[in-house]
């Protein structure tokens, strides 16, 4: 069943999330690129050229008055200057006009440490801010178990109460925990004790004081281990910021999938070594009440692309600390996402993990942190410690469906004259694809996302049995890339995602991708029976 329209669909289980949109003063007015549109300012603010700074955003709102980004840029350009009583009046005027103002508070920091210890600010936040600044966002869920990310306003202590219906109704509780500068005052705390295929309702208490209001979010449990099972998972990538697409979100939410799968160019970044700007992208999307309300409700799984984690198509070979920004970098997005696990850990730093949905595996890739440069000797996109894992969890997989997803697309010809997708380590697939087919592995399932469309690929095998890959990233970017002859399908017309639907209790289990546009009407659907993946014995 699906849940309410966006409009309707729990707008008042969280105050602190119940904010108005951008309005950029009518569509003729809106730039043509806005994520990083207001990069050229922040920049100037971290170098301190806080003049510079505060009059490309002066510049901006003449043209765009309604910018909420240029009116946080301005605040962080005046309180750099000492023009504290400005940066007040400023703040005061973007908080009217929508912008959260736990934004000054997540910073960065100290961007706006003058104007957050002023009394007119604390008293501004008092009467308009939450200590908890952003999430929560669910994850890490089992049949039986459930995680929850949060970032509050300073070191605090947080726990999460898990009941059924309104009342909380048995409700099971997670530890204490301390959420601390060193982690970006992020911390995850888990429950457990759940069953299986549940829905509970939950509440954030932060240094005891309940956060959230209205009707409580929800989220489901996943189906039990290795069971047969029917449910919904979306995925899409190519989500830069763009205030009048974040409606997207909600959109996704309104289909209920048990989960989402980011699949990178999650942010879009680009700037690795300054991550004061990364943890900007972070923190913008964080606070947009849609995406809040998504990850409220739904188990949120994320890896990256190369706006991500560094610059675009990048390829920085293999090294772990070479260049010195990689494991900072890495850092930075550990702390804002609420993935099982990441990679190696600190040992072998990565953002590739797996995990399970009843007899469903999932793995999902990293293809940009130990990538080396495809025209060099022996090219790789994974590594081989990252390699070896998925190999071996191929093969010990019993699932019905095994998900193999990575940042860029597997099929050969999606991105013509580039050697960014697979195109450019085509051994190395091969070695995986025939890895699949030496061992007799049936059921897997290619996604990937990248390119700025929804697309359906067959990778004709000489053995084995064909693969399908079903790809979407354009989230809500304004840029699309065109279609490229040779899919069974594509689409690029409007802002999409992908949603998956598995169903294993059939006698031929099945899987069908359905595109949805951000005006949520559905532009094509697409099932696989399991017995189309199954190797010949």
């Amino acid at each position: 069943m699906r849940c309410p329209k966006p409009v309707l669909s729990g707008l008042v289980f969280l105050a602190v999330l119940s904010l108005p949109g951008l309005s950029l003063g009518g569509r003729a007015r809106r730039p043509r690129s806005y994520k990083k549109s207001c990069f050229p300012g922040l920049e100037a603010v971290e170098a301190a050229d806080y003049a510079k700074a505060a009059t490309f955003f002066q510049n901006r709102l003449a043209r765009m008055p309604d910018d909420l980004e240029a009116m946080y840029g301005l605040v962080a350009a005046l309180a750099g200057m000492g023009k504290l009583d400005e940066a007040l009046a400023t703040a005061r005027k973007a908080v009217e006009a929508g912008l959260p103002v736990e934004r000054f508070v997540a910073g960065p920091r100290h961007w706006f440490k003058a104007l957050v210890a002023t009394e007119g600010f604390k008293d501004l936040f008092r009467r308009k801010g939450k200590p908890l600044l952003h999430g929560p966002m669910v994850g890490r869920v089992t049949d039986h178990s459930a995680a929850f990310w949060v970032r509050t306003a300073g070191e605090s202590r947080v726990q999460v109460v898990v009941g059924t219906g309104r009342g909380l109704a048995g409700s099971r509780r997670s530890p204490v925990a301390r959420t601390s500068a060193a982690r970006d005052y992020t911390v995850v705390v888990e429950v457990g004790g759940l069953k299986p295929s549940q829905r509970y309702h939950y509440q954030v208490f932060v240094d005891g004081a309940a956060m959230l209001a209205g009707e409580l979010p929800s989220f489901e449990t996943f189906p039990p281990a290795g069971r047969k099972a029917r449910f919904r998972v979306a995925f899409g990538g190519g989500a830069g910021y763009v205030p009048w697409n974040e409606k997207m979100w909600d959109v996704v939410r309104s289909h209920a999938p048990l989960a989402f799968l980011f699949l990178g160019d999650n942010v879009y970044i680009d700037r690795p070594t300054l991550p004061a700007l990364q943890r900007y992208c972070y923190y913008r999307r964080q606070s947009r009440p849609e995406f809040r309300r998504l990850v409220a409700s739904t188990a949120c799984y994320a890896i990256w692309d190369d706006h991500d984690f560094g610059t675009n198509d990048c390829a920085y070979g293999s090294r772990v600390d070479e260049p010195a920004w990689k494991v900072p970098v890495w850092r930075v997005f550990c702390q804002n996402w609420n993935n099982p696990y990441y990679g190696g850990g600190e040992a072998q730093p990565g953002c590739w993990f797996h995990f399970s949905i009843g007899d469903v595996d999932f793995f999902l890739l990293d293809g940009r942190f130990y990538r080396s440069k495809p025209r060099g000797p022996e090219p790789t996109m994974l590594g081989p410690a990252q390699k070896r894992w998925l190999l071996a969890r191929l093969k010990a997989s019993k699932a019905t469906f095994k998900v193999l997803a990575s940042g860029v697309p597997w099929a050969l010809g999606t991105k013509p004259g580039s050697l960014d997708t697979w195109e450019g380590f085509k051994a190395e697939r091969e070695e995986i694809l025939s890895f699949i087919e030496k061992n007799k592995i049936g059921g897997v399932v290619l996604l990937s996302a990248d390119r700025h469309r929804s697309d359906i690929w067959r990778l004709k095998r000489q053995v084995g049995y064909p693969l399908y890959e079903f790809e979407s990233s354009r989230l809500t970017n304004q840029h699309r890339h065109g279609k490229i002859p040779g899919a069974v399908f594509s689409y690029n017309e409007k802002q999409s995602f992908g949603l998956l639907t598995f169903d294993t209790t059939k006698p031929d289990p099945t899987v069908t991708y359905e595109i949805y546009n951000i005006d949520d009407q559905k532009v094509h659907a697409f099932t696989l029976r399991k017995s189309q993946l199954t190797p010949k014995r």
